[in-house]
């Protein structure tokens, strides 16, 4: 795995800081961090509620087609949870990126048949958090029914999943849509990683740490986005009075996230698209900083997984790679971007500097690894 934090946090125009909504547990302690954080004068207010639907008001009763889903990440000691949704009966799920990346081993379980099967990545999109899976051995499967119309604010919705990652029923909450097009700033405390999501349905449906990956249903029980981020009720100023903020929850419209998906089922990647199996260097870097403290190019080395191809190459921490195949590195995600371009087994050329200054290039074939 190579994993590439950034430093320091950034803010969205809208909403300052979310968290990813998919539950981990490392070494048996559950994580559950603060789920917004930010300036409330960052905070855009919902559109009023003047524009009353006219459509049905009773939550919806329909939920098939929802799985639970575990992933190991053994390179960080942490066990996730989140949740899929089943859109081919034969085992294809659409889930988020956030709650398979960095998965060793990964297992669903069909909540309708509630027969557990292992799961393989098929692709990803880092950039818009969406990612297609495939039960291995799955058949028959209850499909999530999509083709709902737009959603208007004030629309009933109801929110599946595997919340508190308690697995066996999903959970249900309801709420109404409160805005549309919305832009956040997502991050997981988990690991730091950081990523602006936009164009995001907004609920105060109260979605919850594991429900990442699963349904938001309209009122025909029909897909209308899928959840990936929330926040909830931490206290934070307004005009030097503490109050407290309400839940928001944010989902991906489902017409975006299934386009990804088909896109990944039809094997067409592209510069944001993922597709198959991840190559893996087996590095930890960061941001290069000169001896003057200001920051340089290149993607400083901070570890390294024991097994992979990294150290017998002769990277060390402290060394900074700067080119991948002669193209330059300078930044840590753009060794990202690189790297995803390649794919286990290939042989690439590694350019790096080592603490007395010299450069050098080394071949290094790249080993198979978690999503990222």
């Amino acid at each position: 795995m190579d994993r590439f934090p950034e430093e320091g946090r950034r803010s969205g125009p809208a909403f300052g800081l979310a968290i990813l909504t998919c539950l981990a547990v490392a070494l048996g302690l559950l994580l559950v961090p603060p789920l917004l954080e930010g300036e409330p004068d960052e905070v855009r207010q919902a559109a009023p509620e003047s524009a009353a639907p006219t459509r049905p008001q009773k939550p919806s009763g329909r939920r098939p087609g929802v799985v639970n889903l575990e992933a190991e990440q053994s390179y960080r000691s942490t066990l996730a949870a989140g949740t899929g949704i089943v859109i081919d009966p034969t085992g294809l799920v659409l889930t988020n990126n956030h709650v398979i990346q960095g998965a060793t081993t990964l297992r669903g379980t069909d909540t309708d048949n509630r027969r557990a099967y292992p799961a393989r990545v098929l692709g990803y999109d880092r950039s818009g958090d969406v990612a297609l899976i495939r039960l291995e051995g799955a058949a028959r499967l209850k499909t999530a029914r999509f083709g709902a119309p737009e959603p208007v604010i004030g629309d009933i919705v109801t929110g599946v999943g595997n919340a508190g990652g308690k697995g066996g029923t999903p959970a249900a909450v309801t709420g109404k849509v409160t805005s549309l097009g919305q832009s956040i700033v997502a991050t997981d405390e988990v690991n730091g990683s950081s990523e602006r999501l936009t164009g995001l349905i907004e609920t105060d449906a109260a979605i919850r740490p594991g429900d990442s990956g699963g349904p938001l249903l309209n009122t025909s029980g029909q897909v209308i986005g899928m959840n990936t981020a929330a926040s909830a009720g931490v206290q934070v100023k307004r005009r030097g009075d503490p109050q407290s903020s309400p839940h928001r929850g944010y989902a991906i419209p489902a017409a975006r996230a299934l386009a990804i998906a088909r896109q990944i089922q039809r094997g067409e990647a592209s510069a944001t698209v993922h597709i198959g199996r991840t190559a893996m260097l087996g590095v930890e870097v960061r941001t290069a900083v000169a001896p003057s403290g200001a920051r340089t190019n290149g993607a400083s080395v901070s570890g390294l997984l024991p097994g992979t191809p990294a150290e017998p190459a002769g990277l060390r921490v402290g060394t900074t790679i700067v080119s991948l195949d002669d193209q330059p590195v300078d930044s840590p995600a753009r060794l990202t971007e690189l790297l995803l371009a390649r794919h286990p087994g290939d042989t690439v050329r590694v350019g790096w500097t080592g603490r007395d200054g010299l450069r050098r290039t080394t071949p290094v074939v790249l080993a198979d690894g978690p999503p990222q």
